[in-house]
């Protein structure tokens, strides 16, 4: 399933009312975790807004209400708000999980990862030591 989410906006500028949203796929985002998405010119990309334009700053200055997660990021939507670091995290664990699943249907025969948590244990700490090691 993909993860998208729905951003929305609304404000005024010089005596108009603009009334953005976007069906935004967080796929597409970086899971750095340092570095977090830039929903507004996301936002204004998608709607045609220039991000060097004075319209963007002003849009840059109003909060942004997000609705309709799908995927992992539905659970990190609540009342309007998202949490970033929820979805990456969620969306890390499902990445992780999707490299060691196959690993461990090859070599061990287990069609169900998640129903031996041991195990799923010990591959992610074999998977993050690589993972650190490498860097």
């Amino acid at each position: 399933m993909k993860n998208t989410i729905d951003a929305h906006l609304e404000f005024s500028f010089q005596g108009e009312h603009h009334r953005l949203s976007a069906t935004l796929n967080l796929d597409a985002l970086p899971l750095d975790e340092d570095t977090l998405p830039d929903f507004h010119r996301l936002l204004a990309q998608a709607n045609g807004i220039d991000t060097y334009s004075y319209l963007y700053e002003v849009m840059e200055s109003c909060d942004l209400e997000f609705s309709n997660a799908a995927g992992v990021a539905a659970p990190c939507l609540h009342d309007g708000v998202f949490d970033v670091a929820c979805f990456q995290a969620r969306r890390r664990a499902e990445l992780e999980s999707a490299i060691l699943a196959p690993i461990a249907r090859r070599h061990l025969n287990i069609t169900d990862l998640d129903s031996e948590p041991a195990l799923k244990q010990a591959l992610l700490e074999a998977y993050h030591a690589g993972q650190t090691a490498a860097h």
